[in-house]
């Protein structure tokens, strides 16, 4: 039986999202076959207060999906080639999100490896590899997650906070000392 997160899950404050989506599983449907993985590695981006966040200077076109509402995806496009999926928490016009930076493949493997060219470990290892992995695009900039449709995340496992690794968050070089070293990146530990 399907357990979608709903948009009470992600009208949170934004760490306890982050470290909560630890142990779910995202799931991706393309025409039938279902693509799915395990979560394992989060980063979380609180707002105008957050010098890391894309919201830090106000709405943008490219970041209104922030302001919206929470459990709808933020999908943007950087370096000029790769996607990245986000899921927005907290209420309306509190511009938060929870970047999703890896998952623990389930099943439509055969799928994902077509379209990375790569097995293992480096398969969806990173937040631009399990989008295209999962053929995320900007198409699911704004989408719903709560549906079960397409793109949608179930309740699977609850981690423990002991196997819940917290760390600085990767690539924000540009932000405040003070955000950089916030430990607002959280990984699954053995």
């Amino acid at each position: 039986m399907m357990m979608i997160l709903d948009q009470k899950f992600y009208n949170r404050p934004t760490l306890e999202v982050a470290r909560d989506l630890l142990g779910k599983k995202l799931i991706r449907r393309i025409d039938g076959t279902a693509l799915s993985g395990i979560i394992v590695e989060t980063e979380a981006y609180c707002g105008t207060n957050d010098s890391a966040c894309h919201a830090h200077r106000g709405q943008t076109l490219r970041n209104a999906v922030m302001f919206g509402p929470p459990g709808c995806a933020y999908v943007y496009f950087t370096y000029g080639m790769h996607y990245l999926l986000n899921m927005v928490t907290q209420e309306e016009g509190n511009p938060c999100a929870v970047l999703l930076r890896a998952i623990e493949p389930l099943s439509g493997l055969t799928e994902m490896r077509a379209r990375r060219k790569r097995h293992g470990k480096e398969l969806t290892n990173g937040p631009a590899k399990l989008c295209q992995a999962l053929a995320i695009d900007k198409s699911f900039n704004g989408w719903d997650l709560t549906k079960g449709s397409q793109l949608w995340v179930e309740d699977c496992q609850t981690v423990e906070s002991q196997s819940i690794l917290s760390t600085p968050r990767i690539g924000i070089d540009y932000a405040r000392k003070e955000d950089r070293e916030a430990l607002w990146r959280f990984l699954i530990i053995a």
